[in-house]
């Protein structure tokens, strides 16, 4: 049955892609973005889709829509943009997410909130379950984002208990694919844009931390799965390829498929960033049936493709 479905969020990396995969289903989805990270060229093949609307806006303003479901990712996701504007960072964690929960509250939608592996903070237990809570600094630099994600869930759940509102929540690790900001400090990302220019390729410590990296294809259907599931599973759940790697091995990889002759240069470590980051997925694989099947080679090489046309298309397109 078709819905009215509702993405904050939705011109962003993950958003657009999420989109897209709802209006294959057939249903009626509305992108709602303030352009602040999110870009018209990753849902600009959506526009004449008669079911797709756009709307510019902020959610840390309410918004009088009727929808059947809402999928809340609208945030600055990389440290590079969430630094940027901090207190603005953790305003749209914590008032849009209020935003979102009363709107889904009056319309008797059901919410799906975009959590975030860094609620685990620099893990202290490895790889990490649902059950952690995480080793967090809440005075640090990442903070208005960790902080403000898991105040996020806080509130998911006291809509739950206060409103019987019909949540889901996912933690979203490591993921990388098409329609990625060229510009967003993520390793994924750097790594192929200095591959293809040819230029030094950064590493920040040692290249011995270790990441998982999940293709966008992969967590978006896990997503989906997880709006679809019982009603009694509202999660926390962790989403993400459970297949480490250290930083230092996906840098090699990358100059490998690029074919570049770019060189490694090693610098400090940024603040709190963590050592390790590997997601456990016994949960997901056991209520949504879903695990990832995308290998990192192949999704590196659609990912080098999508950057390689448009680092072409427009030379300026990367910011």
């Amino acid at each position: 049955m078709s819905k009215q479905i509702l993405v904050t969020g939705g011109a962003g990396f993950i958003g657009s892609h999420l989109c897209e995969n709802l209006l294959q289903q057939e249903h009626e989805v509305i992108c709602v973005d303030n352009f602040f990270t999110g870009k018209k060229r990753n849902i600009a093949h959506l526009m004449d889709n008669p079911y797709f609307e756009v709307l510019r806006h902020d959610i840390n303003v309410p918004i009088p829509l009727e929808v059947d479901e809402i999928y809340n990712l609208a945030c600055p996701a990389s440290p590079i943009h969430y630094q940027f504007d901090p207190v603005q960072t953790t305003k749209t964690s914590v008032m849009g997410a209020i935003n979102m929960l009363d709107l889904a509250n009056r319309t008797d939608a059901k919410i799906l909130q975009a959590s975030t592996s860094e609620v685990y903070g620099d893990p202290q237990v490895h790889p990490q379950p649902e059950t952690y809570r995480g080793n967090v600094n809440t005075i640090g630099p990442r903070a208005c984002y960790d902080e403000g994600k898991r105040c996020a869930e806080t509130l998911f759940f006291d809509y739950k208990r206060q409103y019987d509102l019909d949540i889901k929540l996912i933690r979203i690790f490591n993921t990388y694919g098409p329609n990625m900001h060229p510009q967003d400090g993520r390793v994924v990302s750097n790594f192929i844009i200095q591959a293809l220019e040819g230029i030094d390729i950064t590493i920040y410590g040692n290249g011995e931390q270790t990441r998982s990296f999940c293709y966008v294809d992969d967590l978006v259907e896990g997503m989906i799965c997880m709006m679809n599931s019982s009603d009694d599973f509202t999660g926390p759940v962790n989403l993400g390829n459970p297949n480490e790697y250290r930083i230092l091995d996906l840098a090699n990889k990358i100059v490998e498929l690029t074919g570049s002759d770019s060189k490694l240069v090693y610098k400090a470590l940024p603040e709190d960033d963590p050592i390790m980051r590997n997601p456990e997925i016994d949960l997901a694989k056991k209520e949504l049936s879903w695990q990832p099947r995308v290998s990192l080679e192949e999704g590196l090489k659609k990912t080098i493709s999508y950057f390689e046309n448009l680092l072409k298309s427009d030379e300026n397109a990367r910011y």
